[in-house]
């Protein structure tokens, strides 16, 4: 059955959810790749079903934002299912993109980019509620990881990378991560002027 995102839904009650109701998270830096494990995890749903809930929110124009379960929701396209078991929480935008990051980061196949833009995502999350734990803000970010301050500052400044300089990090095309992070001090012209050198390579 289908709830609409005004229907009364008690707090950490599972729903079924039409799949077309279920729209990506904004900015979602995580890839959702038809790869040999999207190909597994399609025949598990196609057999078992969803078993852990996706975790969305209530959007003001109607259906739900997906906050965890952006590979589930595909896999169960490509397994045939029009629905999916759902958590429903009202977050904040800080909240719910938190719960966003945490709930991908610990992947294994996480690439530099993902991991960059996620943690840049974070961060500025948890500037925006302020609230103190006696942890810097940058080992927050990187707490659910494992990954200390001086780790998490790195991915922050390759965050500003341009996306085709990221993509040749994800691709180990710069050597190594370290050149990535060196690069993204330049300006977005001379980011654009190395690129095209290495391209020309």
């Amino acid at each position: 059955s289908c709830f609409g995102a005004k229907a009364p839904v008690a707090s950490d009650q599972i729903v079924n959810v039409t799949l077309s109701e279920l729209h990506t998270f904004k900015n979602h830096p995580f890839h959702v790749n038809d790869d040999k494990e999207m190909e597994e995890l399609a025949e598990s749903i196609r057999e078992h079903g969803v078993l852990i809930p996706g975790i969305v929110r209530p959007r003001a124009e109607g259906g739900y934002e997906l906050i965890a379960g952006h590979r589930r929701k595909h896999g169960s396209e490509l397994a045939g299912r029009t629905e999916m078991p759902v958590i429903v929480r009202e977050y904040t935008d800080d909240e719910a993109t938190i719960m966003m990051v945490d709930s991908n980061i610990q992947r294994e196949s996480i690439l530099p980019s993902e991991k960059a833009k996620a943690y840049a995502l974070k961060y500025e999350a948890l500037k925006h509620q302020g609230k103190k734990s006696g942890k810097s803000t940058l080992d927050q970010v990187g707490e659910v990881a494992g990954e200390n301050a001086k780790k998490v500052q790195r991915y922050l400044w390759l965050s500003r990378l341009s996306d085709q300089l990221l993509q040749m990090v994800d691709e180990k095309r710069l050597g190594t991560f370290h050149r990535g992070v060196d690069l993204s001090f330049l300006s977005k012209k001379s980011q654009q002027i190395v690129a095209d050198a290495i391209e020309k390579k």
